[in-house]
């Protein structure tokens, strides 16, 4: 009876600081971004899904692609991506992307993470954090040598 009695507990305790069934979480909801729609894909009947345009409010801001290099180092995010030209990840400064090389497309690939080994760095990093990243990354300078060779 008591074993019962401590499982009723433990259940009630994991109920604490969630919501009620059908009601929305609105502090969780804020804080994942809405879908990006790129508007490089191509849409099914030339309808878009929904989602909505995300504009860098960092975008061309010096200041911010300092923070971003900055950032990109702290995180080690050169650990793979090298200096941003690739090592055992994806370059980030030859102009091929896997994923779109929009603003929009670099924060959904920082924020959300890749298959095969990006991860995902929403839970982690702020919004203008990763808005600084993106920007960053989309002031490197292409690379002198661009390989012509894909693995």
């Amino acid at each position: 009876m008591r074993v019962l009695g401590l499982l009723l507990l433990a259940a009630a305790a994991c109920r604490i600081g969630k919501t009620a069934p059908g009601v929305a979480d609105t502090t969780r909801a804020a804080a994942i971004p809405a879908a990006v729609r790129y508007d490089q894909h191509v849409f099914a009947g030339g309808v878009a899904p929904p989602g909505s345009a995300q504009t860098n409010p960092y975008a061309n801001d010096g200041k911010s692609v300092q923070e971003g290099k900055s950032l990109f180092s702290s995180m080690n995010c050169d650990g793979c991506h090298g200096g941003g030209e690739g090592w055992v990840a994806p370059s980030l400064s030859d102009g091929r992307w896997r994923y779109g090389g929009s603003d929009a497309a670099i924060y959904q690939s920082i924020f959300y993470g890749r298959p095969k080994g990006m991860p995902a760095f929403g839970g982690l990093l702020s919004p203008a954090i990763i808005w600084k990243l993106a920007s960053y990354i989309r002031a490197m300078p292409p690379p002198k040598a661009l390989p012509t060779q894909r693995w």
